[in-house]
């Protein structure tokens, strides 16, 4: 009698602790659940360890990556929907060195083994004092294909062409580029060289609640 007391007693001991596990894990999955996201996510993760590179090694990109990091890009949201960008994929080795020389801040084009230019296309941008949210449409399509290239073990950097107008130009020139692609940014692509460590970014000062 005291044995079966006893299994008893420990059984609804059991169900307690499992009932409690198991509310904490929906209330976790109905919050979010930070700390797990934080710890077990993979896209969270790729997200924070994501760093910019400016050496790579001799290992060609696939066309296939390539398709898959244009696909990234443009799966970006915009405004309206309008879409307003064009890609150049940069492949050749000359021109790749051409750019390297002639944009100091680009330097490292001369080691990958592609680039991507980010362009906006003025034809496709809103009409009047909107048109300047291709700029943040195309940044956005930009961060995509940074993330998916670190997602498939590339690694790349974000150079800033727009707003500095001799760079417009001179990269325009190269590039045959129409009077209404605008080029933002250009994006050398290829695998690491060496270790990569990514900055801790976060400063909670610069985080403000309803008002500054």
């Amino acid at each position: 009698m005291k044995t079966s007391y006893f299994l008893i007693l420990v059984l609804a001991v059991a169900l307690v602790v499992l009932g409690v596990k198991c509310l904490d894990g929906n209330r976790q999955a109905s919050t979010g659940g930070t700390d797990t996201i934080t710890m077990n996510n993979d896209f969270y993760s790729g997200i924070l360890t994501r760093a910019s590179v400016r050496k790579y090694t001799s290992q060609e990109v696939t066309p296939g990556q390539v398709d898959s990091l244009l696909k990234a890009a443009m799966s970006a949201p915009t405004a309206v929907n309008k879409q307003p960008w064009q890609f150049v994929v940069v492949n050749e080795r000359a021109l790749l060195d051409s750019i390297a020389s002639k944009f100091p801040n680009i330097h490292m084009a001369a080691s990958a083994p592609l680039a991507v230019v980010v362009c906006g296309d003025l034809s496709l941008a809103l009409e009047g004092e909107g048109e300047a949210y291709w700029i943040q449409d195309c940044s956005a399509a930009t961060e995509n294909m940074l993330l998916a290239a670190h997602s498939m073990g590339l690694g790349a950097v974000w150079c800033g062409i727009y707003p500095i107008a001799d760079r417009v130009k001179a990269l325009s020139d190269m590039l045959s580029l129409p009077e209404n692609i605008i080029p933002l940014c250009v994006v050398p692509i290829g695998y690491p060289e060496g270790e990569v460590h990514p900055k801790d970014k976060f400063t909670s000062g610069k985080v403000h609640y309803n008002k500054f």
